[in-house]
């Protein structure tokens, strides 16, 4: 399953700061669709995901009914990334 979207950076303020792109309903729902197929544990969703021209695997959390793909510092460094900037996420799931 390969999808693209575009949305907000924002940070979560843990033990150490997080930075999110929280994937959209509709995308958020086809995830959900094959999330049985494809989760290891608490709902987490392995995937490969394309920012310009960095590539990275990671895994998607469960949200609000939904999901937030993780950016590490790397990949926002790599990209000029900051909190607030909107960006395209290109991202694979695998069946």
């Amino acid at each position: 399953m390969e999808l693209e979207f575009s949305g907000g950076v924002f940070e979560w303020r843990g033990p150490a700061p997080f930075h999110f792109v929280t994937v959209p309903d509709e995308e958020s729902a086809e995830i959900q669709a094959t999330a049985a197929l494809v989760t290891y544990g608490w709902g987490m969703i392995p995937v490969e995901v394309h920012i310009g021209s960095t590539e990275f695997t990671t895994s998607l959390f469960a949200k609000d009914g939904g999901y937030v793909v993780p950016l590490r510092a790397a990949v926002r460094k790599a990209e000029g990334i900051d909190v607030g900037d909107i960006v395209t996420i290109r991202l694979g799931v695998a069946l």
